[in-house]
């Protein structure tokens, strides 16, 4: 069983078969599926190696904003974005030290269109789609279009046959994850409010998934 974070795989019920490792052939034939979809996508052995990769690929003085993501906490991004040796501007930061809701929400909706914006996806077809939803929209509304760069990262446990498993998946191991999270956290369950199905990057080099061989985020 895959070990997510806070143990919730441990105490909820999920589809483990659409949770697993694919093989180096599987994963070799998804990459080339998904860069001939125009996503530049690079694999890595694990989290350390892919927080390297986002350091070396966020330039000094770039404006950087993440969606929740349970990966880029697993990775350490969140607490390197906190906390780390960076020359960055952290736009989280910014926007969740605003004291007032109205103003708050103005500057999340702003920080869609951060020069790095970092999330993760819930799951991805070897057939070239990625598939990723949220309760209110703030994390996957700057993956379309408003980043100008965008950085996904994900374990290759999110690897899936086709679009119809990757859907299934959402449903029945990410919700349920994070649907207990978000109780944990928030005091209320999440929703599959606002899907994203991205199926094709036409700009060169905007958008890169980052890949990592073990089972992380939900």
């Amino acid at each position: 069983m895959s070990q997510h974070k806070d143990g919730y795989a441990d105490s909820v019920a999920y589809d483990e078969t659409l949770d697993e490792q694919p093989s180096d052939d599987e994963l070799d034939a998804a990459v080339e599926t998904l860069e001939a979809s125009g996503f530049d996508v690079v694999v890595v052995g694990d989290g350390e190696a892919a927080l390297a990769e986002i350091q070396e690929r966020i330039p000094a003085g770039a404006s950087v904003m993440d969606g929740h993501s349970t990966t880029l906490e697993e990775i350490g991004f969140v607490e390197y974005l906190t906390e780390g040796d960076h020359d960055w501007e952290n736009v989280h930061s910014e926007v969740y030290g605003i004291d007032d809701d109205a103003e708050r929400q103005r500057a999340r909706r702003e920080a869609q269109a951060s020069d790095y914006f970092l999330g993760s996806v819930n799951a991805i077809a070897a057939t070239g789609e990625l598939v990723a939803a949220d309760a209110s929209g703030s994390r996957i509304g700057a993956y379309p279009f408003a980043a100008e760069n965008l950085l996904l990262v994900a374990g290759t446990n999110k690897v899936v046959d086709d679009l119809d498993a990757a859907l299934d998946r959402l449903e029945d191991v990410a919700f349920p994850l994070e649907d207990a999270r978000a109780q944990d956290a928030y005091g209320a369950g999440s929703a599959i409010a606002k899907q994203l199905i991205y199926r094709q990057e036409a700009e060169e080099g905007r958008t890169t998934l980052v890949l990592v061989r073990e089972s992380l985020g939900y």
